[in-house]
């Protein structure tokens, strides 16, 4: 009986070996203990590491709003560095060049202006103009004593002496600006008709036509025509400058959250927590996994 008891029981034991040795258990030789801790489970906690919400995590719209306000704060902040350096030294050496350029021209404008007073006159061009020869060879229905271009005490009447400029017809392309104005100190230097009014031209009997190749200004005219154009391009210089600043923001902005966004993609961290149930012990293992792709 005892036989036939034991060989019924072999399969059992052997089943239950079979599952011990698959669960890998260590067994510690007593009965009742084994029997407990002989169900072995594991379980795995993904959990959240506050590396993962805000450290490694790059926002593009902060770094778009960093760089907009200075350019290359916001690679900066994403760690491109070298693109940081490059976009400040454009800003650095744009604004450099600017202020520079815009100094220039106001120097060289307070030049070309000193020397507009010393050496051209309203008054001799207001006498050239009202010249009665003068008007005759340009328009003959003028009379030119129907205008009071000179006051009494000789100063121009400027009034008077753009309406016979009108009156006069299409040899005076532009009428004269008040005196101190931009127009003014530009036209004096850039149309024919104002000629007539430099120091090296002659006086009110001179005669004075147009020629196409501008052969006959007067060497005053060309130096100061030179001079003012030195002064624009300064300004444009400068004007080209500004752009380039504006330009740089937009730049960096539109980088800035290409970084970020780009940091974020180059970065993976994930974290977790496996729980190893064996009998009534629990065992925890933190896991960390960070991953970068250059």
């Amino acid at each position: 009986m005892k036989r036939l008891l034991i060989l019924l029981l072999l399969p059992l034991v052997f089943i239950n070996a079979q599952e011990l040795k698959q669960n890998k258990t260590k067994l510690s030789g007593v009965l009742a203990l084994d029997s407990k801790t002989a169900n072995v489970s594991t379980q795995e906690f993904v959990i959240k590491s506050p590396l993962e919400e805000g450290v490694s995590k790059k926002k593009p719209m902060v770094a778009a709003g960093l760089s907009l306000l200075l350019p290359g704060a916001g690679e900066f902040y994403s760690e491109s560095y070298l693109k940081s350096a490059i976009f400040i030294a454009v800003e650095a050496a744009a604004i450099a060049v600017g202020l520079a350029y815009d100094k220039k021209g106001n120097d060289q404008t307070t030049f070309f202006q000193g020397y507009a007073d010393q050496h051209w006159s309203a008054v001799r061009y207001a006498k050239w103009v009202s010249n009665p020869a003068n008007t005759k060879s340009i328009n003959s229905a003028i009379d030119p004593s129907k205008y009071n271009v000179l006051t009494t005490s000789g100063k121009v009447n400027w009034i008077e002496l753009n309406r016979l400029e009108s009156d006069l017809g299409s040899y005076f392309s532009h009428k004269l600006p008040y005196y101190g104005e931009q127009q003014y100190f530009e036209l004096i230097g850039k149309y024919p008709q104002f000629n007539v009014g430099w120091d090296d031209f002659g006086d009110e009997n001179t005669p004075f036509e147009y020629k196409a190749d501008r052969s006959n200004l007067t060497k005053n005219f060309v130096y100061y025509s030179v001079e003012r154009g030195k002064a624009n391009d300064y300004y444009n210089i400068a004007s080209k400058a500004v752009i380039v600043v504006f330009v740089n923001h937009i730049i960096s902005a539109l980088d800035a959250a290409w970084s970020a966004h780009s940091y974020n993609k180059n970065i993976e961290l994930h974290t977790s927590l496996e729980k190893f149930q064996n009998g009534f012990t629990s065992y925890y293992y933190p896991e960390l996994h960070l991953q970068y792709r250059f």
